[in-house]
């Protein structure tokens, strides 16, 4: 059986490690240390901190290897205006799901990725929406995950100064 527990404000630096792990694998090399990662933490230490949050992750300890963690699955709400599809217009977006390449082939993600949906349904979120590697799109559709149609458009501001 995988334990399962939610993140604490102590796990943001291997929720980042974690991170660029996925990171990797989508783009084929692991981004260099910089300035981002501790932005990262900043950023999840402020969030994990919030009783009540938005922000959801949930970890799987690696075994035998205290305050490592062997996977993790994050994800955010966000209050949309409503619409017939989805009238609260609660939306989740998962963005992190990965598990360290010493632990993969153990159900770690999956059992990460069980309990962000499970949080996402206890706040009566409607629709959770995510971006799928090819490695992780059999474990998202064996969830209920299906395609939609429409183009992705993006734009990429400057920041400002």
């Amino acid at each position: 059986m995988v334990t399962v527990r939610r993140a604490a404000v102590e796990d943001a630096a291997e929720v980042v490690r974690l991170r660029a792990v996925m990171l990797g694998s989508m783009d084929g090399v692991e981004p260099a240390p910089g300035p981002w990662q501790e932005a990262a933490r900043a950023t999840l230490r402020e969030r994990l901190a919030e009783p009540q949050g938005t922000l959801g992750v949930f970890v799987v300890d690696a075994p035998e290897r205290p305050g490592e963690l062997a996977a993790v699955a994050v994800g955010t709400i966000e209050r949309r205006l409503g619409g017939p599809a989805n009238p609260s217009g609660l939306t989740g977006y998962v963005f992190n799901v990965v598990t360290a390449p010493a632990y993969r082939r153990r159900g770690y993600s999956r059992a990460c990725l069980e309990a962000l949906l499970d949080w996402y349904r206890k706040r009566g979120v409607g629709k959770v929406d995510l971006r799928a590697s090819a490695e992780g799109e059999p474990l998202y559709r064996s969830l209920g995950f299906v395609p939609v149609a429409g183009p992705t458009l993006r734009l990429s501001l400057p920041p400002t100064a």
